[in-house]
């Protein structure tokens, strides 16, 4: 069952952290097992940025990860994942090489140059900080992390962009199953709530009104589908004792909760990346924890647009 105010940390042996430049509007967030967690990929959108996301293949070495980071400034963010890696180090969390231990740390980015300055992106200073400040405590969602700088609506330009955000949520199975989702919110398109089938966000007039806009992209041969500067980054993590094939396709199912709330998604213009890590000890189904992680994503993903603030002029749902 749908936990409304369930959070990623409801899973056993996760932690989440997040920092963020305010005044720039760029973040990180990190998601640390300090246990270690098998995990798996999914990549849907056409312009990933992305970093060891090979060592997840089912047929490669690796079977466990430390750390996931999801993080603005486009490929440049990318650099916070070596602090994440340092921090790890230096409590030797990794995987053991004899001389050292190497920390895994799978990272996604999204494209928030446009927002704030963007000569200002996650770096690894910003990812130590962010992995310092992982706790079992909820987080606040929305303008939060790597949420900071998200925007969606895009398609009619960023001058109707509304504000996007980090959003989570929490699902309850059978034996004791957790089933959580963290996303960061970046869509090109527009969001639509599955239970009433409203659009509830997307792009908007001055005075925050909603615009049709799949009329408007339809009926019009120009568009904004500018490649590479959105993306809708995030993870499903739970404690189903799974092996990495199975949490591929448990990554592949979730993104069905993305299909359910952004339109369009996993377009051109999109690096749409979830991963799904699990902490192990509950036996279950794929089907069961799939089933679930796509009724999570779509449920962080509203969470996370309708608690944005607008921010540098853009409009968000949440009060400011």
């Amino acid at each position: 069952m749908q936990n409304a105010h369930g959070s990623l940390v409801d899973v056993p042996g996760v932690k989440v952290g997040h920092a963020a430049d305010a005044l720039k509007q760029t973040g990180c967030s990190v998601v640390l097992f300090e246990d270690g967690a098998v995990c798996g990929v999914d990549v849907r959108g056409a312009a990933p940025g992305t970093r060891e996301t090979d060592l997840l293949n089912p047929t490669n070495l690796i079977d466990k990860v430390h750390a996931v980071v999801l993080s603005g400034g486009s490929a440049f963010g990318l650099d916070a994942a070596s602090g994440v890696m340092q921090w790890l180090e230096q409590r030797k969390i990794g995987f053991d090489v004899g001389v050292t231990v190497v920390p895994i740390v799978p990272a996604a980015v999204l494209f928030d140059l446009t927002f704030g300055d963007p000569a200002v992106r996650p770096d690894p200073q910003m990812g130590y900080r962010a992995v310092n400040a992982a706790s079992e405590n909820p987080f606040p969602s929305g303008n939060t992390g790597a949420g900071v700088g998200a925007t969606i609506g895009k398609m009619a330009g960023m001058e109707k962009a509304m504000k996007g955000g980090l959003g989570t949520a929490s699902a309850s199975g059978p034996d004791g199953l957790i089933v959580a989702a963290m996303v960061a919110v970046n869509a090109v398109g527009e969001i639509h709530d599955p239970h009433t089938g409203q659009t509830i966000a997307g792009a908007c007039d001055a005075q925050g009104n909603l615009l049709d806009l799949q009329a408007s992209v339809l009926n019009s041969r120009d568009s904004h589908f500018s490649a590479g500067t959105n993306t809708t980054i995030g993870i499903i993590c739970c404690n189903a004792a799974f092996t990495k094939s199975q949490m591929q396709k448990v990554a592949q199912m979730a993104h069905d909760g993305l299909a359910r709330t952004i339109y369009p998604v996993h377009t051109l213009s999109d690096g749409d990346t979830l991963f799904a890590a699990t902490t192990g000890g509950v036996e279950s189904s794929v089907n069961i924890v799939g089933m679930l992680a796509a009724e999570v994503m779509a449920a962080a993903v509203l969470d996370g647009v309708r608690a944005a603030r607008s921010a540098h002029g853009v409009h968000g749902l949440a009060a400011s």
